[in-house]
């Protein structure tokens, strides 16, 4: 494995004289950002285990590379996230409410309940691409958007986040050849959490680490700490001014973990061993950020009480609030396909409300198709 960079010790402390460039507003916006996420998870857990909602993706563990990584992106950049970015949206402003209605896929979802839960996409304020189930397969996606930006001149970064798993997709490796061939203005962030699901990674690859694998496509790479804010911070940042330059893509291997399962359908307990948790417990990224803030005088006792209080209340108060909402309506079966809906999705849509009106359903109104 390459020389991997770390910046924040962990005890909080960081080499004499370095700046992240960030405001104390912005470094405690960062905290209060993965603190989000935390209470995120926590709120979300909860809800699948009550039934209310059918999915989650932990993210314990991951918030540090999340939140480096998007405190490098320019609201104007793009942002092609795995399912285990939540971080990336909170930080960047998205509010809660807006991921808890997808969460319960209802009428205010963006995509109206036709996505799973987690599957979140918005356009402000930051465009945050849709998420996608299939490994690897949003990693080509980035590159033909950034490859469009840069046809049209445009000063503008693609970050493509995937985990360790999605570079033995056949998306990882079509996606760094094009992209290195047309010296695309995209950035690369594998998160190496040790698992894609229950498969470790020595059976997974035979590379020594991750970020090796940018060599054979002519493209500089970097391994870093991922529990380490200020890590991926630095590392994102010098490839999206690499990018802008013109001088093409990078790729950035995080090192971190999640303290929880892939998903709330597994029980890691079954393929991690005990031990190699304990040790993660004691690398905690949100840990090791409230010790730098600490160092730096920006943190008390009494800020860490309120933020967790308000933080986890704000999500409550989402998820509340979106569980209230009405789910989709009928008609969003056939919207969004066609600009001018075609007689045979016509007909269909005919016969459904039709028969939903005889059934006495209140979705079917006045029993008229309304496309």
């Amino acid at each position: 494995m390459t020389d991997m960079l770390t910046v924040i010790s962990p005890t909080g402390a960081t080499k004499k004289g370095y700046d992240a460039g960030l405001s104390d507003e912005e470094l405690l916006h960062c905290y209060r950002s993965m603190l989000l996420v935390r209470s995120f998870d926590e709120i979300c857990l909860k809800l699948q285990r009550s039934g209310r909602i059918g999915f989650s993706i932990p993210n314990l563990g991951i918030e540090a590379t999340q939140v480096g990584a998007a405190s490098a992106m320019r609201k104007t950049d793009w942002i092609f996230p795995s399912y285990r970015d939540f971080g990336m949206a909170l930080y960047h402003g998205i509010k809660p409410v807006d991921m808890m209605h997808n969460m319960f896929g209802n009428a205010e979802d963006a995509a109206k309940g036709r996505q799973m839960p987690v599957h979140f996409s918005f356009v402000d304020p930051i465009h945050f691409y849709s998420i996608s189930s299939p490994i690897g397969t949003h990693l080509p996606h980035a590159v033909g958007a950034a490859y469009a930006s840069k046809v049209r001149k445009e000063d503008t970064v693609h970050l493509v986040s995937f985990g360790d798993g999605g570079t033995s997709s056949s998306g990882f490796h079509s996606g760094m050849n094009f992209a290195a061939v047309w010296k695309a203005p995209v950035v690369f962030l594998c998160q190496n959490n040790g698992y894609a699901i229950s498969c470790p990674s020595e059976d997974q690859t035979a590379s020594d680490g991750y970020a090796i694998k940018a060599q054979a496509y002519g493209m500089p790479h970097q391994t870093v700490d991922g529990n380490d804010l200020f890590a991926v911070r630095d590392a994102v940042l010098a490839a999206t001014e690499r990018a802008r330059k013109g001088e093409g893509p990078s790729m950035i291997e995080a090192v971190t973990f999640r303290m929880g399962g892939h998903s709330t359908s597994d029980d890691p307990t079954k393929y991690v061993p005990k031990e190699v948790v304990e040790k993660w417990k004691k690398k905690d990224p949100v840990e090791r950020f409230r010790k730098y803030l600490q160092k730096r005088k920006l943190w008390t006792k009494e800020l860490e009480e309120t933020m967790r209080a308000e933080t986890l209340a704000e999500i409550d108060a989402a998820a509340k609030t979106a569980e209230k909402t009405p789910g989709p309506g009928l008609e969003t079966i056939f919207s969004d396909v066609f600009a001018e809906v075609p007689d045979h999705i016509r007909s269909q849509g005919e016969f459904l409300f039709d028969l939903s009106k005889r059934r006495g359903e209140a979705d079917a109104g006045d029993g008229e198709f309304p496309l």
